[in-house]
This record gives C-alpha cells, structure tokens and sequence, in this order.
C-alpha cells in the first residue's frame, strides 16, 4: 500500500505506484518523472507498470514530457484508488483500512491479489531487465551526466557547459 502525503518526484514517483497494491493519496499531492530532462529513462519497468494503469498515450506523456500529474489526475487516470483530505491524512487512511480489514477475509484478500497478480509478474519482470539495460545504455552515452551538469549549473545561477 502507497500513502502518498506529498510531492512524489523521481524514481520513487515512477517506482512505488507500480508496486502498490493500492495507492491512496492527499489531495495536493502529484507525481513528476522528469527523466528526459535529466538523459535518463524510467526504471524498474515503471512504463509498462503505469502503461497497465493508466494507459499507453497517458503514460507517454507522463514518462517522455515529465507532466506533473495531480492526485486528482491520477485518481481519473488509475493510479490512485481514493484521495483523501490532506488535514489527518494518515488517519484517514488507518480507518478506511482498518474497516476493509473488519468487513473482509484477510486470506480471501491474499488469494484475490495472487491471482491477480501472477498472469503479470513475468511480464514485469522482463520490463524491468529492459529499463536496466536502457538505463546503463544512456549512462554509457554520457547523456544524464551532461543533463545533469546543465541542470546543476542552472540550479546554482552559473554558466551552461558541455561536460563531454
């Protein structure tokens, strides 16, 4: 489970949703993968884990553009099974749950993911052995080192240089 309480940005951003049985989130918290600003690719088969979710052309954007999805974007899309207030999030969260596990059988629970699950684990894990060899491929090119110094320099208010 993913309570997402927050700005998620990053590999985080594009790892856990893809992990999470379910993903609860604050209603002002988003998610952001800036991984072609940065010369990078998404990683852990986070595309083919949000592709499942939300869909190839929405996914697409997400990954390539970095758009920065809002909770309620992610809620519409599939990612996010229910948003909750962000004042006494966790709380929220601790009840809704707590009344799931009151109303249903925990191995009934277990069962149902296991069978939801298995048909996509290899398919996952083939994804996530590409988007490492993708990843190691960039690096190899030199291009996240590049992205990165720009960024930095951007960052710190100094002049733009060519790393290579």
């Amino acid at each position: 489970m993913l309570a997402l309480n927050g700005p998620g940005v990053g590999a985080g951003a594009a790892w856990f949703p893809g992990v999470a049985d379910l993903v609860f989130a604050a209603e002002d918290s988003f998610l952001q993968v800036p991984f072609s600003a940065l010369g990078l690719v998404p990683e852990n088969g986070s595309a083919i884990n949000f592709a499942q979710s939300m869909g190839v052309h929405r996914t697409n954007e997400f990954l390539m553009f970095g758009r920065r999805l809002t909770a309620q974007e992610l809620e519409q899309y599939g990612v996010v099974n229910r948003i909750f207030p962000t004042g006494g999030f966790h709380g929220s969260v601790k009840e809704y749950l707590q009344k799931q596990i009151d109303i249903n059988d925990e191995k009934s629970m277990l069962e149902m993911k296991r069978l939801q699950n298995a048909p996509l684990r290899d398919v996952r894990m083939l994804a996530v052995h590409d988007s490492m060899d993708a990843l190691a491929e960039r690096f190899v090119d030199g291009a996240p080192y590049e992205r990165f110094a720009l960024k930095k320099a951007e960052l710190e208010g100094g002049p733009r240089f060519n790393v290579r």
